[in-house]
């Protein structure tokens, strides 16, 4: 039986990037050696490195001006690390969820933090509205996909301070204007690579310009000043990465991706408003998310929520309970999720109906 990967992340990763991670384990470029085994100093991994900054640049169409990083300790090091770099006396922050929440306890060990607007008053089911983004603070801070509630912000917005944003989940997913952030970051285990690396976009005139002393490894200029390799760089993840990076590009790229993605979320979308069981957590349409499709059992229908995760996971749906603190189902539409698994899930909800 095909499985269908769901999984909110690590998740599905495309074949391509897998078969030739592979290979790669068994013999990196032609050098008889593993990926797992081969020095970050080689010349055949420094070309690694050097091609997915470079096609990380061409695929998001990044102006001059910024670096490319491929970092360890996931974004939840990137929490600390933003506000070790940027906040001299005052940060702003957006609260959309579970991951904003913890970059926001982050940055309170650093100076004076503002919470510009919230949705937690409705367990983070929307995204804020009508709030105006301070002009005294060194930077303003959003989560642009919320996996666990199913919420994302799907607009470039004009900032009056340096924009931060984490993509950990959605990077890839749809064109983004590069230049009106100052700096992107993300895990890559969504829509890139194995879990193990974190990239980082940063426009590097944002930098130098905090009191404080930063530890060496804490320090962005450091890794832009080494090209990612101040000291070992996550290997095995960033080989993975370039291969995603080289498969998106044969896909036609972010533009053809995001048309893709809408599909896969409009046709599940439609089926949750259509199935008399089910109903979707986020009501704002604008504010769906196009990678974490959340949805519950319908009020009237509650005592059947454990039967319809047992018998999708019968028919091969993997990885579709919903977070605990949402509760029901939750399935990620992540890049490399293909089309017909998607239409297998709605497949199984409307044989469930009927059942």
């Amino acid at each position: 039986m095909k499985k269908h990967n769901f999984y909110a992340g690590p998740s599905i990763l495309p074949e391509f990037t897998v078969e030739e991670t592979a290979k790669a384990v068994k013999d990196f470029a032609g050098t008889g050696i593993s990926v797992m085994s081969i020095s970050h100093r080689s010349k055949e991994f420094v070309a690694v490195m050097d091609e997915a900054q470079q096609l990380f640049k061409e695929l998001l169409h990044i102006p001059e001006g910024y670096s490319v990083l491929f970092l360890g300790g996931g974004a939840s090091t990137q929490f600390a690390m933003i506000p070790y770099n940027l906040l001299n006396k005052k940060a702003a922050y957006l609260n959309t969820g579970a991951w904003a929440k913890k970059a926001i306890k982050e940055a309170t060990l650093f100076g004076e933090m503002e919470i510009t607007a919230s949705s937690e008053d409705k367990n983070f089911s929307y995204i804020p509205k009508g709030y105006s983004i301070p002009d005294d603070v060194d930077y303003f801070h959003i989560t642009t996909n919320n996996t666990i509630y199913g919420t994302e912000i799907k607009e470039d917005f004009d900032s009056p301070v340096p924009l931060v944003a984490d993509m950990s989940s959605d990077i890839f997913s749809r064109p983004v204007d590069v230049s009106k952030y100052a700096l992107i970051y993300g895990g890559a285990q969504k829509n890139l690579a194995p879990a193990g690396v974190t990239f980082v976009i940063i426009k590097n005139d944002i930098l130098g310009k905090v009191d404080r002393k930063i530890p060496t490894m804490l320090n962005y200029q450091t890794h832009i000043d080494k090209g990612s390799m101040f000291n070992t760089p996550p290997v095995l993840p960033v080989f993975s990465a370039l291969q995603t990076l080289k498969w998106l590009k044969d896909m036609g790229g972010v533009e053809e991706m995001h048309k893709i993605n809408q599909k896969k979320a409009e046709m599940l979308y439609n089926e949750i408003e259509r199935n008399s069981l089910f109903r979707c957590t986020v009501e704002n349409t604008d504010d769906r998310s196009l990678m974490n499709v959340c949805f519950v059992m319908d009020e009237d229908h509650k005592d059947k929520e454990k039967a319809f995760l047992d018998f999708a996971t019968e028919k091969g749906m993997v990885g579709i309970k919903g977070h605990r603190s949402v509760g029901g189902f939750r399935a990620s539409l992540y890049n490399a999720l293909p089309l017909d698994s998607v239409e297998a899930l709605i497949s199984c909800m409307q044989e469930f109906e009927k059942k």
